[in-house]
């Protein structure tokens, strides 16, 4: 929901970033130094160091962004690229979940569970949609910059760094926040299964 407002104001930070690193690496490379920052989170959640968990985080997210701007600056954006984009985006979500849960079994592993439940509805529907506006030709006029088609919904990029922000600045109110969150993911892939089946019939 909030992605089509934050992410006009990231594109041009990011690309100055993206100019600095320009040469020295490659997109593929910032996309898979993020995810390994990123997975440090699991451990960090699981022996309850939520400060540095939310470094590892925010880290993995700045880099999230910065191998698109990197890719598109110089010129190797590829399908090859966002699969891989993506793909460890929807692992590292899951792995500071799953942190959560092994930080207090007992008060928040039904939360992540049904967080984690919710998630694959997201990103089934998210994908889903994608392969086939792929194969129809269908443009995506808001997110042009994606290498995929990006399929709108309550809960987006934006609105899970806040979820995952949230989680880290009050560990003690995960599953209370977790369930609400899963709610929404669940809200979404209700509306991206009905949105895109409409859109698909049409």
């Amino acid at each position: 929901m909030l992605d089509r407002f934050t992410m006009p104001l990231t594109h041009r930070p990011l690309a100055r970033l993206a100019r600095r690193f320009h040469g020295r690496l490659t997109p593929d490379q910032v996309t898979l130094g993020a995810f390994v920052i990123g997975m440090a989170a699991l451990p960090l959640l699981a022996f309850e160091h939520y400060g540095a968990a939310l470094v590892a985080i925010a880290l993995n997210r700045l880099g999230d962004g910065l191998d698109g701007a990197l890719a598109r600056l110089s010129g190797k954006a590829s399908d090859a690229g966002g699969f891989l984009d993506i793909g460890l985006d929807f692992v590292f979500y899951a792995a500071v979940v799953l942190g959560f849960a092994l930080a207090d079994p007992a008060a928040n592993a039904l939360a992540a569970a049904f967080l984690l439940f919710a998630f694959m509805g997201t990103a089934t529907s998210f994908l889903a949609f994608a392969i086939a506006a792929h194969r129809r030709g269908i443009k995506r006029p808001r997110f042009p910059q994606k290498a995929f088609y990006y399929m709108e919904g309550l809960t987006e990029g934006t609105e899970t760094v806040i979820a995952l922000t949230l989680f880290c600045l009050l560990p003690g109110h995960f599953a209370w926040l977790a369930t609400l969150f899963a709610l929404a993911c669940l809200l979404t892939a209700a509306t991206r299964l009905w949105g895109g089946y409409r859109a698909l019939c049409r």
